[in-house]
């Protein structure tokens, strides 16, 4: 205002005037309604129209209500962590308590004839897996485990799924771990203990018999 108390009154007159029809010209592209209230739970409109009058109705026009970024998946730390502990690259979609749980029997030496984590055998591992997570009692061996499956496609597996293992069509299951994801499984193997490993892997893709989802 000190600016235009400075100028002659007919530059002075000419300003006011512009800046008058600026304003109109402005506020007539703003709905000056009342805002109608929001239903209870509706999403609130991110942006609030005001009629433009003064320079504090434009800060308050522009004025934005983001919506929280839920771009970010809850508990990632998690997810992280247990990427780097298993090996694999999750996309926050995996069941956590088995991942959690599986993880924790890493290094578990091989244990013919045992389901414990002082030792176990490759269907004791997947038994004492499917009961502490799912709360499912599967039959001890991985043969008659077999029947406990529904048989599914390699193409279709996913986590937690369970892959059987034959030396040839002639012999019987001798293997079985649970499908993480990659290609990689989860088993107690003979010369290693409890360990991840992949199916493309020459050992293991020769001897691959099947996949089987447990209902």
């Amino acid at each position: 205002m000190a600016v235009l108390n400075m100028l002659n009154p007919m530059t002075k007159t000419i300003i006011l005037s512009v800046l008058a029809i600026i304003s109109i010209a402005l506020s007539f592209f703003y709905d000056v309604k009342k805002p109608e209230p929001t239903p209870a739970g509706a999403e609130k409109a991110t942006l609030m129209l005001y009629p433009i009058q003064t320079g504090e109705d434009i800060a308050r026009a522009l004025e934005l209500q983001l919506p929280m970024d839920m771009s970010e998946p809850v508990d990632s730390a998690f997810y992280h962590r247990y990427s780097r502990k298993l090996g694999l690259k999750l996309d926050y979609s995996e069941d956590k308590n088995l991942l959690e749980t599986v993880a924790k029997w890493l290094g578990t030496p091989y244990s013919y004839g045992s389901s414990s984590k002082r030792g176990t055998d490759c269907s004791g591992f997947v038994t004492r897996i499917y009961s502490d997570v799912y709360g499912i009692d599967l039959s001890r061996s991985s043969r008659s485990m077999f029947d406990d499956v529904t048989r599914i496609r390699k193409d279709s597996v996913r986590t937690g799924d369970l892959v059987f293992f034959r030396r040839s069509p002639k012999q019987p299951i001798f293997h079985v771990g649970i499908y993480l994801k990659d290609n990689k499984f989860i088993h107690s193997a003979t010369n290693g203990g409890v360990m991840i490993s992949s199916l493309k892997e020459p050992y293991y893709r020769n001897y691959y018999y099947a996949a089987g989802r447990v209902d």
